[in-house]
C-alpha cells in the first residue's frame, strides 16, 4: 500500500517526483461541517510511481508537497483543479504553478461541458474509474486498502489522460486556448474569501439601493462569523433568510424575529443583536456609493437576440467541437445582446474569432442561421443577396 505517513518519506517522494517534467495530483477532502475545506489525503504521481499522503498523520510537514507544488520545472496536472487549489491556498499561500487542467482542456478537445475524470478514463483509457469509495469519510483512521487503491486511481489514469489531451491541444494548435482559464485558476482572488465581497454570491436578488445596501453588509457580517468558527455559512444564517431581512429591513429586535423565515429566538441573541448593526450600516450608507443594481437584461427587448446566438453558439460548438461554454456563457450572450462592446471573454481572443464576430453580424442582420440537412448553419451577408435573387420571381 503507497501510504506516506511520515514527513520524511513525503520529503524522499517529492524529491523523486521533481525529476519529472509532470505530476499528477488530486486531494480527497471533506467540507460538510466546516467553512474551510479538511484536506485528509493528498494523492500524487509521476511516471514511476503513485503515492497517497495521509495528512492527518501525527507530526507531518506538508512543506516538501508544497516546495513541489511550486516548482516551476514540474507541471502540476489536475482534473476539475479549482478545489484542490483552494485546499493548497488555504494551507499555504501559494497556488501550484505550471498548471494543467484535464477538465478545461476536455472542453477545448470537445468533450463537451464539465466532463467528468470518470467519462475520460473511460473514452480515452479505456477503463472504468471504481467509485465505491466516493463517499467514504476520508478522516477516519486507519485508510484501508481499498480506500487508498480508489485514492491513486484518480491519479494513475490521469497521467494518460493529460497526454492524450495535451497531443490532441498541440496538433489542433489550441494549446494557447487554455491560458485565460488557466489564468483565473492560478489568480490568488479566485480562492480570496473576503468578507466585503460576500454579497457578490447573490447579484441580481436586490432590487433597489437599500436592499443592496443591507445585503452588503448583511453577507459580510454571516461571512466573517463562518470563518471566524469554520463552520458553514448556512450554519449561521441561511441565504433565503438573508434575501429576506435585506428586503425588509428590520430595524427592531421585535421585527427582525417576527420575520417567517428568521429562526426562532436568534433575535434575542448576541447574533441578532449583530444583524441589526449590519442592517443599521447598510441603511447608513450613502446610495451613490453602492455598485449598480443589476437588471435582467432581457427585459430590455433583448431575449429574442438571446436566444438566436444561443443557437449560433451551439452551431459553432459543435461546428469547431469545442465546449459551448467554454466559448461564451449564457451571461455572455445577454451582456452581447444589448452592447455591441460588452466586456466579455466571447469578444476577445480566440472566442471572438471562433463566435464574437458571428454574433455580432447575426445582431445586424448580417448573418443569418438556417437549416440544411438537419442541422444549422449559418449564411453570411452575400448568401443571403444570392438566396434572395434566387427566390425572387
Amino acid at each position: 500500500m503507497s501510504l506516506i505517513t511520515s514527513t520524511e518519506d513525503l520529503a524522499a517522494a517529492c524529491a523523486r517526483f521533481a525529476r519529472h517534467p509532470f505530476v499528477t495530483v488530486d486531494t480527497e477532502f471533506l467540507r460538510e461541517t466546516t467553512f474551510w475545506p479538511k484536506v485528509c489525503v493528498i494523492q500524487i504521481a509521476s511516471d514511476d510511481e503513485a503515492v497517497a499522503v495521509d495528512t492527518l498523520a501525527d507530526g507531518i510537514d506538508l512543506q516538501p508537497f508544497f516546495d513541489l507544488m511550486a516548482n516551476p520545472a514540474v507541471t502540476k496536472v489536475f482534473h476539475a483543479a479549482r478545489q484542490d487549489l483552494e485546499i493548497v491556498w488555504n494551507l499555504a499561500k501559494m497556488i501550484p504553478a505550471p498548471l494543467f487542467d484535464t477538465q478545461v482542456a476536455a472542453m477545448v478537445c470537445g468533450f463537451g461541458d464539465q466532463v467528468s475524470y470518470g467519462e475520460l478514463a473511460q473514452s480515452i483509457c479505456k477503463v472504468a474509474v471504481d467509485k465505491s469509495s466516493r463517499f467514504t469519510d476520508w478522516s477516519r483512521r486507519p485508510l484501508s486498502e481499498a480506500q487508498v487503491a480508489y485514492a491513486l486511481a484518480d491519479v494513475t489514469h490521469l497521467r494518460d489522460i493529460y497526454r492524450a489531451l495535451l497531443s490532441k491541444l498541440e496538433q489542433s494548435g489550441r494549446i494557447g486556448w487554455l491560458a485565460d482559464e488557466m489564468g483565473s485558476l492560478t489568480s490568488p482572488a479566485t480562492y480570496e474569501q473576503h468578507p466585503d465581497n460576500a454579497w457578490e454570491r447573490f447579484r441580481g436578488r436586490a432590487r433597489k439601493p437599500r436592499d443592496l445596501a443591507v445585503l452588503m453588509e448583511v453577507a459580510a457580517w454571516r461571512e466573517r462569523e463562518a470563518q471566524t468558527k469554520d463552520v458553514p455559512r448556512s450554519r449561521i444564517l441561511k441565504d433565503d433568510v438573508m434575501i429576506e431581512i435585506a428586503l425588509a429591513a428590520p430595524r427592531t429586535v421585535e421585527a427582525l424575529g417576527n420575520l417567517r423565515a428568521f429562526p426562532r429566538g436568534m433575535e434575542r441573541s448576541r447574533a441578532g443583536s449583530d444583524i441589526l448593526a449590519a442592517i443599521e450600516r447598510g441603511l447608513a450608507r450613502d446610495p451613490k456609493t453602492l455598485p449598480p443594481i443589476e437588471r435582467d437584461r432581457r427585459n430590455g427587448g433583448g431575449g429574442a437576440t438571446v436566444e438566436l446566438l444561443k443557437v449560433l453558439l451551439r452551431q459553432v460548438a459543435e461546428r469547431h467541437g469545442v465546449a459551448a461554454k467554454m466559448i461564451a456563457t449564457v451571461d455572455d450572450l445577454e451582456a452581447i445582446a444589448v452592447d455591441d462592446r460588452a466586456t466579455v471573454a466571447a469578444l476577445s481572443g480566440w472566442r471572438k474569432e471562433l463566435f464574437g464576430i458571428k454574433a455580432l453580424e447575426l445582431k445586424r442582420g448580417r448573418l443569418a442561421l438556417t437549416v440544411e440537412r438537419g442541422k444549422v448553419v449559418t449564411l453570411e451577408w452575400q448568401e443571403l443577396q444570392a438566396s434572395a435573387e434566387e427566390t425572387q420571381p
